[in-house]
């Protein structure tokens, strides 16, 4: 084999593995581009829950910087910064002056509502 069919048989060997290193990245890019997307829409759908979307709304009493709620009759959520699982039994047990919204949100409604006001709160760690 001469000097140019060795160069050749390089290149197409590196070629092959760009390419697949190309088709391989693309699944991973499109995975992290719909988990993205996904966690927009939570959170979208979470905010909407703890603005007007929750039976009283959760602004109504709590402060939380990142959605603008400004409530003064339960606790601020960006000092206390509940994790999810505090959060998730408050709602569905109630706390304090806190109802139950156990009959009014859904168990996927709570998660995502949980998950979503530890991580606004820094209660996600």
């Amino acid at each position: 084999m001469n000097r140019l069919q060795r160069i050749r048989s390089s290149l197409r060997v590196a070629a092959r593995v760009l390419l697949t290193a190309a088709a391989c990245a693309l699944p991973v890019e499109r995975t992290a581009v719909a988990q993205d997307d996904a966690t927009a829409a939570a959170d979208a759908l979470a905010k909407s829950l703890f603005m007007t979307g929750a039976v009283p709304p959760c602004a109504l009493c709590h402060a939380l910087k990142e959605v603008g709620a400004t409530g003064a009759v339960g606790p601020v959520l960006d000092d206390l910064q509940p994790d999810a699982t505090r959060v998730a039994t408050a709602l569905r047990t109630g706390i304090g002056a806190m109802p139950s919204y156990k009959a009014t949100l859904s168990e996927a409604q709570i998660v995502l509502l949980s998950r979503y006001v530890a991580k606004a709160s820094g209660g996600a760690r």
